[in-house]
């Protein structure tokens, strides 16, 4: 494989490479842009870079024209029979309501830390959907985990050669200590709710942690009475 660079624009500089296709024998050019590239002498070294990596297996040379909002919907699809329902569904929400609208229209291969930064500084001053201020530490960092995981998956698919999240650092999450009923609230609780239809969840939360949604889940199936399992 051979290539050379040009530059096109300002300081925007791609490398020029002569490739072969590998179903019909016909050699073509691809260009790959070389955003890192300050100057001519960055250009080559990364246009050896690209070639070396290339011959090897170590990267794709498909044009680099995939959005990252494009790509994360492709991931979805990809992720979706291996993931929970509902993980799925609130990843897509990750996705479309917070990640898409300020990182979706740059080019996968053009996104770089200081864009994701600048996203998660923009979702913590102003991201609420109703326009009353940002998300919290802990939204952001489910962006980051999400964003992380995903980019982490297009450089197995040799889509990019590296991934920009792992530069960048998530909100620190304060972590609250954790409030539990004691002996003497826990009889407090069953006596207030006792003989109402929510003396039964009542007891089910105190007795096995349950949670609230979990406790709304439960059919008579899955309790075994004379087993004594739930």
């Amino acid at each position: 494989m051979k290539g050379h660079v040009r530059e096109r624009g300002d300081g925007n500089w791609y490398a020029v490479l002569d490739v072969r296709d590998p179903l019909t024998g016909a050699r073509k050019r691809k260009w790959v842009a070389l955003p890192d590239a300050s100057g001519k002498r960055q250009a080559q070294l990364a246009c050896a870079k690209l070639i070396s990596d290339a011959q090897t297996g170590g990267l794709s040379l498909e044009p680099a024209k995939t959005t990252v909002s494009d790509y994360l919907e492709r991931w979805l699809e990809y992720v979706k029979p291996n993931i929970s329902p509902r993980s799925h569904e609130r990843y897509t929400e990750i996705v479309r309501k917070n990640l898409a609208p300020r990182l979706g229209s740059a080019k996968l291969s053009r996104l770089r830390p200081e864009h994701i930064a600048a996203a998660y500084s923009d979702a913590l001053t102003r991201g609420r959907r109703d326009g009353k201020g940002g998300l919290s530490p802990r939204s952001v960092h489910h962006m980051h985990r999400i964003l992380k995981q995903a980019l982490s998956r297009a450089v197995r698919w040799q889509l990019i050669a590296r991934n920009p999240a792992d530069a960048v650092d998530p909100p620190k999450v304060e972590r609250k200590e954790l409030v539990t009923y004691d002996l003497a609230a826990s009889v407090q609780a069953i006596d207030a709710f006792r003989g109402t239809r929510m003396f039964v969840p009542t007891v089910l939360s105190l007795l096995c942690g349950l949670r609230r949604g979990e406790v709304a889940a439960l059919r008579w199936r899955i309790v075994d009475l004379d087993g004594g399992a739930l």
